[in-house]
C-alpha cells in the first residue's frame, strides 16, 4: 500500500525550499531573507542572525541589523563577511548596515543564471517525487480502488 500523504509532504517541502532559495537571491533590493542562511558564532553556538538581532530596512537599498547584545556585533560582521553574500558590512559600533548596489547588466545576467540553477535543482527533486508516484504498481492501484482512494489518485494525476 502506498502512502500518498508522504509524497504530498515531500512535494510541499520541496516548494518551501524553492521559496527559500528564491528568497535568498540578492536581486538589488534590500531583503532580510538574504540573511536566512547566515549563522553567527554566538557564545560558541551557531545562531541565525534573526535570533540575536532585529533586521530592518530603512530604505529600499539598505538593511539595518541591530543586535540585542552589543557583544554580538563583531560576530555578525564576521559572519556576513565570510558568507557568499558579496556585500561588505558597515559597522558603526551600534548596528551594521548592508548597502545593496544598483544592478548592472552583468549582475542581471548572473542573477538569471543563479535563478535558473535554483529552479533546475528543485525541478530535479520534483521530478524524483513525480517518478516515485508514477512507480505505483497495478496491485497498489487495485488496493486503492477497493479502499475508495482511487478517486484521489486520479484527481492528483490530472494536474500533470
Amino acid at each position: 500500500m502506498v502512502d500518498f500523504k508522504d509524497f504530498t509532504r515531500k512535494m510541499d517541502r520541496t516548494l518551501e525550499v524553492l521559496q527559500e532559495d528564491f528568497g535568498a537571491v540578492r536581486a538589488g533590493r534590500a531583503n532580510a531573507s538574504v540573511l536566512n542562511r547566515i549563522n553567527v558564532d554566538y557564545y560558541g553556538t551557531p545562531t541565525p542572525i534573526q535570533q540575536i538581532a532585529s533586521v530592518g530596512s530603512p530604505d529600499p537599498r539598505t538593511l539595518l541589523i541591530t543586535p540585542w547584545d552589543a557583544n554580538a556585533l563583531k560576530g555578525i560582521e564576521k559572519a556576513i563577511q565570510e558568507s557568499d553574500l558579496g556585500i561588505n558590512p558597515q559597522n558603526d559600533g551600534k548596528c551594521i548596515r548592508l548597502s545593496f548596489p544598483q544592478l548592472t547588466e552583468e549582475r542581471r545576467k548572473e542573477l538569471v543564471k543563479q535563478i535558473q540553477q535554483v529552479a533546475l535543482d528543485d525541478h530535479a527533486y520534483v521530478y524524483m517525487v513525480h517518478t516515485l508516484v508514477n512507480d505505483v504498481t497495478a496491485a497498489d492501484v487495485e488496493n486503492l480502488a477497493m479502499q475508495g482512494q482511487y478517486d484521489w489518485l486520479n484527481y492528483q494525476m490530472s494536474y500533470k
